[in-house]
């Protein structure tokens, strides 16, 4: 398939961070034959929230595109943790950018590119993907981003 993801990651220096835990009663991931979907992720370094509040009020556009970013982070931790290595990744099929944004906010394919851009860095084709971007009122703990994920794995 390529290059290593692990390797490649050391590259790039970005260090996966620990894989998700659950904050209430859901599992972080269901596999389904080679399909796994994974739970909606917000921009968390450990336990801790990084980016809270709503984009076009206290969020700026790149504080926004780098909470995605670390949604996307996340989410690769989390089908590690669920299949066991990353190579195995066949296809990111779908991602969701829930983006917790003011009524007149519309920039939201700006933030979401945050997740996008790093699932195609780092998995080149193979994390080009369909996407859905929406805008909400609000979201768990205030965070400003959130993402889901669908994807094939071997």
């Amino acid at each position: 398939m390529g290059i290593d993801v692990y390797d490649h990651l050391k590259s790039l220096q970005i260090a996966l961070p620990a894989a998700p835990e659950p904050a209430a009663n859901y599992s972080p991931s269901v596999v389904i034959d080679n399909t796994i979907y994974i739970s909606g992720q917000t921009p968390k370094q450990g336990n801790q929230l990084i980016y809270v509040g709503k984009l076009g009020v206290n969020v700026s556009l790149e504080d926004g595109y780098a909470a995605a970013r670390l949604c996307a982070l996340r989410l690769l931790s989390a089908i590690d943790a669920a299949v066991g290595d990353l190579n195995r990744i066949e296809k990111i099929i779908k991602i969701t950018v829930y983006v917790n944004a003011s009524d007149d906010f519309t920039a939201h394919p700006q933030v979401a590119n945050g997740a996008s851009d790093l699932f195609e860095q780092v998995l080149a084709d193979r994390g080009l993907h369909a996407r859905a971007t929406v805008g909400v009122s609000s979201l768990p703990s205030g965070a400003a981003v959130e993402v889901d994920l669908i994807a094939k794995v071997y």
